[in-house]
């Protein structure tokens, strides 16, 4: 079709899990000012898969830049566990940026969707 918008497929492979319990809550965003949470993203892309998955395709996404977020939701109580502001539960985010005091920002974790088949690997990270 002329002048349509190329489109793509993104596979993403989550490693370092700490138990098959629950769910993994991912999101996909081309939004900086809603990542990590894609909570007022209309256009962001969340799925809750079982978390014994280990991986997810988007498919039929415009070529640009995102990042994606990923949350393992042992409980399967919607929400990310914390104590003291600590997550309980595991966490992990395209591109694998260094985790300090809180989510990294967008541009820590943005890659750029510009062919047919693109793929990124998270490590997830348990710190209670």
């Amino acid at each position: 079709m002329l002048g349509a918008a190329p489109i793509a497929r993104l596979d993403v492979a989550i490693s370092q899990m700490r138990s098959a319990k629950g769910l993994l809550r991912v999101c996909l965003t081309a939004d900086p000012d809603n990542f990590p949470a894609c909570v007022d993203d209309a256009d962001a892309i969340t799925r809750s898969v079982p978390a014994n998955a280990h991986s997810l395709r988007f498919e039929g996404l415009p070529h640009g830049q995102y990042a994606v977020a990923v949350i393992h939701d042992e409980n399967s109580n919607a929400r990310l566990d914390t104590f003291a502001g600590i997550p309980r539960e595991g966490f992990g985010f395209s591109r694998n940026p260094p985790i300090r005091f809180g989510a990294p920002h967008f541009a820590a974790a943005r890659f750029a969707v510009t062919s047919d088949a693109n793929q990124q690997q998270i490590r997830m990270h348990y710190i209670l």
